[in-house]
């Protein structure tokens, strides 16, 4: 489905079910240099659960057209008006990696906007290896390489899948060569340059869940525990033998992890 935010073609995906304006809206974020897809094991589970789900494309992501945003503080922006484009007053949101730091500097700075917030794949400081950055500064296939040797976990890399078919690194490959040359670049600066999570939580006033990987080495389970601390109304789970791109290589506890929250 297609929107217009800042006069620039937005695209979200909706499960393939027609919108019911009078349910609960949940709107999905995905992380650095990908796009709505990497939700599409939950996208249509969410939304035949009696929801109005919106896996979004950000800017200059997927679908979407315009540049990609240079901070997390301008995407949190962004997704405000996005929600107003929508029609949405209020929201659950969701993100992941790239797109839980959006998720909770929008909290912080909207939080009449927020019915729920579900965190994945974060931690209080997220800095990106230097080797990664100069990889996709120069467009290079290590940075991919660099994603997904450390985004998977280990029980994902050796092969196997709930889900026949799905090889989990093929598919973390694919989707991150889909993006324009620059954007994956753009991300994770701003990932990088992102030191405001812990002062976000502090302000988060909404019902949060933290769902976590505990084989993740890109956002270490351990790393998350000050920020549930911060927040008042939190609960955590953790999923065993689970890397960063959790949607992906554990999705049934994913969807176990999400009960009560959609």
């Amino acid at each position: 489905m297609d929107f217009q935010v800042d006069g620039e073609q937005v695209h979200a995906a909706t499960g393939s079910r027609p919108l019911e304006r009078a349910e609960p809206a949940i709107i999905l974020i995905h992380g650095a240099g990908m796009d709505r897809t990497v939700w599409q094991l939950q996208t249509r589970n969410i939304a035949y659960q009696g929801r109005q789900v919106y896996a979004v494309d950000l800017p200059g992501h997927g679908r979407s057209a315009g540049a990609a945003l240079t901070s997390i503080e301008a995407m949190a922006d962004w997704l405000d008006r996005f929600m107003a484009a929508a029609g949405l007053k209020t929201a659950t949101v969701i993100g992941h990696s790239m797109g839980a730091l959006v998720a909770i500097a929008f909290a912080a700075r909207y939080p009449a906007r927020m019915d729920n917030l579900c965190l994945m794949g974060i931690a209080e400081t997220m800095p990106v290896h230097p080797d990664l950055l100069s990889a996709a500064k120069n467009n290079e296939a290590l940075a991919a390489d660099l994603i997904v040797f450390w985004g998977v976990g280990e029980k994902a890399q050796t092969g196997g899948h709930p889900h026949p078919g799905l090889w989990v690194q093929g598919a973390s490959r694919t989707l991150l060569g889909l993006s324009r040359s620059d954007v994956l670049y753009v991300d994770l600066v701003a990932c990088n340059a992102y030191a405001g999570v812990l002062a976000a939580a502090q302000k988060v006033q909404c019902p949060t869940r933290f769902i976590l990987g505990r084989d993740d080495k890109m956002t270490p389970a351990a790393r998350a525990r000050s920020l549930g601390a911060a927040i008042g109304q939190s609960e955590t789970t953790v999923i065993d033998s689970c890397g960063h791109m959790m949607m992906l290589e554990c999705p049934n506890q994913v969807h176990a992890a999400l009960v009560g929250i959609v």
